[in-house]
């Protein structure tokens, strides 16, 4: 069952990977990050997880901006584009 960490650590993999592509932000879906983790759709899904550790890393001082929410706040279609390189 993924944790908040495991949610963290590829969320930050995913900014990674986006960095070293050159691009200037990082575009994520919670259904994609939960989908990288693992076990979604499945048993034992951690969505409300999943958006959580989304939302923590959120820096809106640094200019990243909630793309799409659904009405819970916490679904499979929650969209934030994350500014990169991350503030310190």
């Amino acid at each position: 069952m993924p944790t908040a960490k495991d949610f963290k650590l590829e969320l930050h993999h995913m900014m990674l990977g986006a960095m070293k592509e050159g691009k200037q932000s990082a575009e994520i879906n919670a259904g994609e990050l939960h989908r990288r983790v693992g076990d979604y759709p499945g048993k034992n899904p951690r969505m409300p997880v999943c958006c959580k550790a989304m939302r923590a890393a959120l820096a809106p001082d640094a200019g990243d901006v909630i793309l799409e929410e659904p009405p819970s706040g916490q679904g499979a279609s929650l969209r934030i584009r994350y500014v990169l390189p991350r503030p310190a």
